[in-house]
């Protein structure tokens, strides 16, 4: 090759970026752009990771992101959380000291939840548990107001006022138990990202769920003949039943068993020998009461029966409901024949099979008798630092009570003017937003001077006072009688009816509002 061409070459291959010289340099320039791109990206990776930290460390994940989708409605971490929170605040106010049974550790607070196994999972924990929890709450919930969008049912003015009343004041409460502010005992009682307004929003959805449920209940009537028949059909399970009883238990041993799949265990058993002993001196009971003088009460009789043979007392049943009643002798408890004094000996086969059951019937309550309406005013006595009531503070409590009627009796004297009383003065909570009234009132649902006034052949507007004592209050009650409701046989039927109606309704309801997690559900119980 002659000089000159070889010059040409260079000077081609440095023009084409091909000499040694360029090639060197641009290999170079590469490692320094492949360097430069690792640099780049590693910083990339550390802006993000810190940038996650932060997004984390600010709650924005909590108020960003999805947890649920309910329809097409979706749910963040935060909401969630206060559905979380508040079952595991009603699971922990319901139980109280015995949530320890149920194999919680209260004292550990939402954050021990994870940690704890629950008996209700398999083998899930409790996080587990009221995470699927919140999710059924957030169904459950969306579901109505998705029904009450399609109805037009709305919140009145009043009853958006009755839920924001709830929350006046929280601000202070929360300072003065030390968390600062409303946020701070929210997110702390309740889970991450909880706050007032998003407690404030649930308060509101659930007053709108309620307010539809009412709606859609309000719909279903039965003709009394219906409801009649229907209570016919539950076999006398609502009925209530007073009897005496005495349980001769027959001696038994331990016995091996062995099962199909080569398990073994022992059980508790009695010989041919000893159940035959027990059912001798149940019938001997049963001879001793027949014998007896039959002009005797019939308890009377049966408790000298008993003694007579055992040296014991018999085991008093009241108002026992129709429902419980053992297998052994619920049909011939439940007989239309069933009289006062009837006596039976049972083998308790399933309960008890070791045993026999002398059963002597008092008395059937078909509840066929009309509830009672009454609206009062509750005015409570002033307990002591020992939690009892003197006889000063009880007399406190009557004067006033004295005062209040006095002061009805002054008016007009009508169940508006009453109602308004109550509203005004009663410290009944249950009662003193509705007038003082309850409707339906049955035999033995009130204290027993509250019952005497409701059963005792009133007519509408009278009027009176009585004591009233029970685990929560000492007082007396100014009372107005407003007149028989529905036959508590029909109210037992309609109720039962409505339950079942309504179960169904929800089903249907729910299935219609499916729920899907998001990514945000990872945070929730966090």
């Amino acid at each position: 090759m002659s000089a000159s061409t070889e010059r040409k070459n260079r000077i081609a291959a440095r023009e084409a970026g091909t000499d040694k010289k360029t090639l060197a340099a641009q290999e170079e320039e590469k490692k320094k752009a492949q360097s430069r791109r690792r640099w780049t990206w590693g910083m990339i990776g550390v802006v993000v990771l810190i940038a996650a930290i932060l997004l984390l460390n600010s709650g924005l994940m909590y108020t960003m992101t999805t947890a649920l989708t309910a329809n097409t409605t979706k749910y963040t971490p935060a909401q969630v959380n206060y559905y979380y929170g508040r079952d595991y605040v009603n699971l922990v106010n319901t139980y109280g000291d015995y949530a320890s049974m149920l194999g919680i550790d209260t004292s550990l607070g939402l954050a021990g939840l994870k940690d704890q196994e629950c008996p209700m999972t398999d083998g899930g924990t409790w996080r587990d548990y009221f995470r699927d929890s919140a999710k059924t709450d957030v169904q459950q919930i969306q579901a109505l107001l998705d029904y009450a969008k399609e109805n037009g049912i709305s919140l009145s003015d009043d009853e958006i006022a009755e839920v924001d009343a709830q929350f006046e004041g929280i601000e202070e409460t929360a300072t003065s138990l030390g968390y600062g502010s409303a946020d701070k005992l929210y997110s702390m009682n309740y889970g991450s990202g909880v706050t007032t307004k998003i407690v404030h929003e649930a308060a509101l959805d659930g007053a709108l769920a309620q307010k539809a449920y009412d709606a859609k209940q309000d719909t279903l009537t039965w003709t009394e003949d219906e409801l009649e028949d229907y209570y016919k059909s539950l076999n006398g399970s609502k009925d209530l039943f007073d009897f005496d009883m005495y349980y001769v238990t027959a001696e038994t041993i331990e016995t091996a068993v062995t099962a199909e799949d080569g398990t073994e265990s022992t059980e508790m058993t009695a010989d041919d020998a000893s159940r035959a002993e027990a059912k001798s001196k149940a019938d001997a009971i049963a001879a001793a009461y027949r014998d007896g003088d039959d002009t005797d009460d019939p308890k009377a009789r049966f408790e000298a029966a008993v003694q007579s043979q055992t040296g014991e007392q018999p085991t008093s049943r009241t108002g026992y409901s129709g429902s419980g009643l053992s297998s052994a002798y619920a049909d011939w408890m439940k007989a239309s024949d069933r009289k006062a004094g009837d006596v039976e000996v049972f083998a308790d086969a399933e309960e008890n099979p070791a045993g026999y059951t002398v059963v002597m019937f008092l008395s059937r309550e078909d509840n066929h008798y009309p509830t009672v309406n009454v609206r009062h005013i509750l005015v409570k006595a002033v307990a002591g630092e020992d939690g009892t009531y003197s006889d000063e503070a009880k007399e406190a409590a009557r004067t006033r009570a004295e005062e209040i009627l006095a002061e009805y009796e002054a008016g007009p004297k009508t169940e508006e003017s009453f109602a308004a009383l109550a509203e005004e003065y009663s410290e009944d909570a249950g009662s003193n937003t509705n007038g003082g009234l309850y409707e339906n009132v049955a035999r033995g649902q009130m204290v027993e001077e509250f019952e005497n006034f409701c059963f005792s052949e009133h007519k509408p507007g009278d009027t009176g006072i009585v004591y009233g004592e029970s685990g929560s209050y000492a007082g007396y009650h100014v009372m107005y009688y407003v007149g028989e409701g529905q036959l508590y046989s029909s109210y037992l039927a309609e109720t039962e009816l409505k339950n079942q109606a309504m179960t169904s309704w929800t089903e249907e309801l729910n299935a219609a509002c499916p729920v899907t997690e998001g990514f945000g559900f990872r945070f929730v119980g966090k």
